[in-house]
């Protein structure tokens, strides 16, 4: 789950080939805004339907064997599609489709800890801070030899194409970040927030416990669902859908990731002396100058107040800004949405 070190602070707010022509209308009272606040027509995307990945494939990349699904043309645009938690590749099961018959070759892969991917050495620390993965998905792109994908996210997904686009923006076409700029400082998030906000929060909390860890472990299946139904309160999801993310978290790494990374986050993990130097520099808070799409959900429960402007000047390219008529996981609520603003992007 993000937790933004200039916004995160104040808020507690609140598929198969394109069937379909014509512009594409957001769903419900979602909008998308211009730098001049009106709405603009939304590329053809298609309809997305219900559907499931093809074969996980399985490449060697920095320290990771990486589980990766990738869709679309080899030659095409690439754009890499990264998952939160707690949730996995299948967030995007109806977006890849919808760009892939738009010509852009998808990647979507497991986060370290999740679902096929796998530590290469077992003396690798299960270290989850921030830089670390970006560092992964840097590595991905140099083993599959893509040079500068759109990156699109959210949750931990959002942070990682923030650091990358921020930390190495020649690598980076154009970024996709849902609740915009999230990358963290350490320090700062040692301030704590209002009671209402620090509720929302209950299970970074709860993490940092032994009682905690023992009860990822035993019952991680009932926390993310609960968590699920928390951050997307008008995503009526089935039983068959949620089971099929879950599959994710039988990682053996799993649970040290995840309660490495709200640790560190908290400053009860010290994260490793190699990446000190991509910490400090993050904790600068370094401005985005890649072209963006930032996406709020309307009822994400951690989605700040002010359309954007929490976040705004945090980006200083080619900008846009929309807010979508769904909770935290925008991309498997909103799918069309979501797969329009990169197409949209990509023509920044």
């Amino acid at each position: 789950m993000p937790r933004s070190t200039h916004s995160r602070r104040q808020f507690l707010g609140g598929a198969a080939a394109a069937t379909t022509a014509g512009w594409f209308g957001m769903r419900g009272s979602a909008r998308a805004q211009s730098e001049s606040g009106q709405p603009g027509p939304r590329p053809s995307v298609g309809s997305a339907t219900p559907t499931s990945f093809g074969p996980v494939r399985q490449i060697n990349a920095g320290d990771l064997n990486v589980g990766y699904v990738e869709a679309g043309p080899a030659n095409g645009q690439a754009v890499i599609l990264m998952h939160g938690w707690p949730y996995d590749i299948h967030s995007y099961v109806e977006v890849a489709p919808l760009l892939a018959a738009k010509g852009f070759r998808v990647v979507v892969p497991y986060l370290r800890g999740h679902g096929t991917t796998r530590f290469l050495s077992s003396k690798t620390p299960r270290n989850a801070q921030q830089s670390v993965f970006a560092v992964d998905i840097i590595a991905l792109m140099n083993a599959l030899k893509i040079d500068r994908p759109i990156l699109a996210g959210y949750d931990w997904g959002s942070r990682t194409g923030d650091i990358i686009a921020a930390l190495w923006p020649e690598r980076c076409k154009a970024l996709i970040s849902v609740t915009g700029y999230l990358i963290a400082n350490v320090e700062a998030n040692k301030m704590p927030s209002p009671p209402k906000s620090e509720w929302a929060w209950w299970y970074q909390y709860y993490f940092a416990t032994e009682r905690g860890v023992r009860g990822l472990e035993k019952y991680r299946r009932d926390l993310a669902e609960l968590v699920w139904k928390f951050n997307s309160p008008t995503w009526h999801f089935d039983d068959a859908t949620f089971d099929r993310t879950a599959a994710a978290f039988n990682n053996p790494d799993y649970v040290g990731i995840v309660i490495d990374n709200y640790r560190w986050r908290l400053g009860l993990a010290k994260g490793e002396r190699r990446y000190d130097g991509l910490e400090r520099r993050l904790a600068a808070a370094p401005v985005i100058k890649v072209p963006t799409i930032t996406i709020d959900g309307a009822h994400d429960p951690f989605t700040p107040p002010g359309n954007g402007s929490a976040y705004r000047k945090k980006f200083a390219g080619k900008y846009e800004h929309r807010t979508l008529d769904v909770g935290h996981n925008v991309p498997q609520e909103d799918p069309q949405g979501f797969a329009a603003a990169v197409v949209e992007v990509n023509g920044f």
